[in-house]
């Protein structure tokens, strides 16, 4: 497919071909591209590395649960203006002064082109997704106070990342390309943590990645390590000279994936129930674990 704007992907991100190609549909039909998938899974990374692969600035909209659609757009600053009025020198009879564009509004805005990530957008309330539609439509807003308009100049490539914690507008997912990013398997974890960690010992990663999915397996965990947390545990083990042998059969440092009480507790009976059961078996006989 031949778009103006080819994603590739970056050498620090790995991309399956079904994001890359999604993020192209995105940008060539100029729809905002919303992203789901667990925690750690690269969401958020992934606008860093479209920004980067595509030489773009990159713009982060952080939602809160307080955050308001209008908060993107601009902010009139009424208790600056009232302050100046008493107490400064400035003439504040002129209001732009006191209008402050908000991420959106910086995009719209900009003489380039940018990337504008809209972080975690399930966090706010359910009228937020809604609330945005025009604007997302069109590219543009008015501002009432000071009786101008802001349309895009050029528009930008817009990521919405979603953690699935609750359901968004049909409204709002008919305006969108939507993609989900799976768990990593072991193959494609194994490019991202040579990506991060291009010298570590090949006997360290096999045994941490055993171990790693392992953890993921363990039925009843509230949070399952991600892929962050794993890119830290094996760098703690490299740093502290673990052995590989005793990886999978102790996971040292445990905290550095597990990090809820629940978890770690839980994780800790796994790994004592699998010793126990390991040093009861006869040992002239094979078991597939």
């Amino acid at each position: 497919m031949n778009y103006q704007l080819t994603y590739k992907g970056t050498e620090d991100y790995i991309v399956s071909d079904d994001l890359r190609n999604s993020v192209n549909i995105s940008v060539s039909l100029s729809r905002p591209l919303l992203i789901k998938g667990e925690p750690g899974t690269g969401k958020t990374v992934l606008a860093e590395s479209i920004a980067d692969s595509l030489s773009l600035r990159l713009l982060i909209w952080n939602i809160k649960s307080t955050t308001k659609a209008q908060d993107g757009l601009y902010v009139y600053d009424t208790v600056q203006r009232l302050y100046d009025s008493q107490f400064g020198d400035k003439d504040v009879s002129n209001i732009k002064q006191y209008i402050k564009l908000g991420k959106l509004g910086e995009a719209f805005e900009s003489t380039e082109r940018v990337v504008l990530l809209i972080d975690e957008i399930d966090k706010a309330d359910l009228e937020f997704p809604n609330d945005l539609l025009w604007e997302l439509d069109v590219m543009s807003f008015y501002i009432p106070e000071t009786g101008e308009t802001i349309t895009t100049k050029h528009r930008p490539i817009v990521i919405i990342t979603s953690n699935a914690e609750k359901e968004l507008p049909d409204a709002f997912l008919r305006r969108c390309i939507f993609h989900y990013i799976d768990f990593p398997d072991q193959k494609m974890m194994e490019e991202i943590v040579h990506v991060h960690f291009p010298r570590l010992d090949e006997n360290i990663l096999t045994e941490a990645l055993k171990a790693f999915y392992w953890l993921r397996s363990i039925s009843g965990l509230q949070k399952k390590p991600s892929t962050s947390e794993l890119l830290d545990w094996v760098q703690a083990l490299s740093v502290g000279g673990i052995a590989p042998d005793k990886i999978y059969r102790e996971i040292p440092f445990l905290g550095a994936l597990l990090k809820k009480n629940q978890d770690f507790d839980l994780a800790l009976r796994q790994l004592h129930s699998r010793s126990a059961g390991n040093k009861a078996r006869p040992q002239n006989r094979s078991y597939n674990w």
